[in-house]
């Protein structure tokens, strides 16, 4: 489907602007940065393994699959759980939705201010990087993991706009998976940077939340 205006080109549905569809641009717009900003770190010295973290990325999996899931519309073959699923459990207003787009951006800029800041000591996965040691300014004095708040600031900002039982579970869980990856995380620096100097940052700096109590 698309809109056709007279003596005017065809605009494919997709773009027309919505904040559901603005929110998957920003998504896949930091996906495709994020991806590309890869290749700038150090060498990786030691890794947290496997075993480690499998828990958490199988969450995290779950969380995404459910909070990007959709469905161009109902099927007469849809189940009570399906629809129940997918049926929005709120509508906001446009202003809001916009709002929420807002929030997902501000969401991405603060993990882009703490990549950044962290430099080349960045890693996707748990890991001792070569020259590593505890960082705990800019963004990083705010919160420990200030990458995973800008992260479930996003998610919770789209599962907002999406409004379906689905995605707001898929939000829940993603929270729940970067929580998780948080305290293996600090476990495995404890142990490769000194438990001392770790334990003096967290006494400190609060995990995921800026302006409560650190822990």
């Amino acid at each position: 489907m698309a809109l056709q205006c007279e003596g005017a080109l065809e605009v494919p549905e997709f773009v027309v602007t919505t904040p559901e569809n603005a929110v998957y641009a920003a998504w896949g717009l930091w996906l495709v940065s994020w991806l590309v900003a890869a290749a700038w770190a150090n060498s990786t010295v030691k890794r947290a393994g496997i075993g480690r973290e499998t828990l958490y990325r199988v969450v995290q999996l779950a969380g995404f699959v459910g909070l990007f899931a959709f469905r161009r519309g109902p099927g007469e073959t849809d189940g009570a759980l399906v629809s129940f699923l997918y049926r929005p459990l709120w509508t906001l207003p446009d202003g809001a939705g916009w709002l929420m787009v807002g929030l997902a951006v501000a969401g991405f800029a603060f993990c882009w201010w703490a990549r950044l800041h962290l430099g080349r000591l960045w890693s996707g996965t748990i890991t001792r990087k070569e020259g590593h040691h505890v960082v705990d300014s800019g963004p990083y004095g705010l919160v420990r993991h200030p990458i995973y708040t800008g992260i479930f600031v996003a998610a919770i900002a789209t599962a907002a706009i999406k409004a379906t039982p689905l995605a707001v579970v898929g939000a829940a869980l993603i929270i729940l998976a970067l929580w998780m990856k948080a305290r293996v995380e600090e476990q495995f620096l404890a142990e490769e940077l000194g438990r001392e100097a770790y334990d003096s940052y967290r006494r400190r700096v609060p995990m995921l939340v800026p302006f409560v109590p650190a822990g």
